[in-house]
């Protein structure tokens, strides 16, 4: 189980990567937004790979109505994931935010 600690470490590990609030969640950027708390317990992410997981894990990986015009953005259920793979895709949303690596 990941927590909203555990993405912040994550986060500010990575290069050029700050926090600051954005619609007043705690949200991670690098060039552009790269995760942000939705709500507790929820975090958006960037990834390629939005389709497959939520068909994969729909308890895990979701998104709602106001994601629909942007295909990268993934929402993740902090309590059914493991830091492992959260790091994984944190690190996917970095690149496509456009961070360095």
């Amino acid at each position: 189980m990941a927590t909203e600690e555990d993405v912040r470490r994550i986060c500010l590990e990575m290069p050029g990567v700050s926090e600051r609030l954005s619609w007043r969640q705690p949200a991670w950027f690098t060039k552009t937004l790269m995760a942000r708390m939705w709500e507790d317990g929820v975090l958006t992410v960037k990834t390629d790979e939005r389709e497959a997981l939520a068909a994969m894990n729909p308890d895990t990986f979701f998104w709602t109505p106001h994601h629909e015009q942007s295909p990268k953005l993934m929402l993740i259920r902090l309590e059914k994931i493991d830091v492992g793979e959260l790091d994984e895709l944190l690190q996917e949303s970095y690149r496509i935010a456009g961070g360095a690596g």
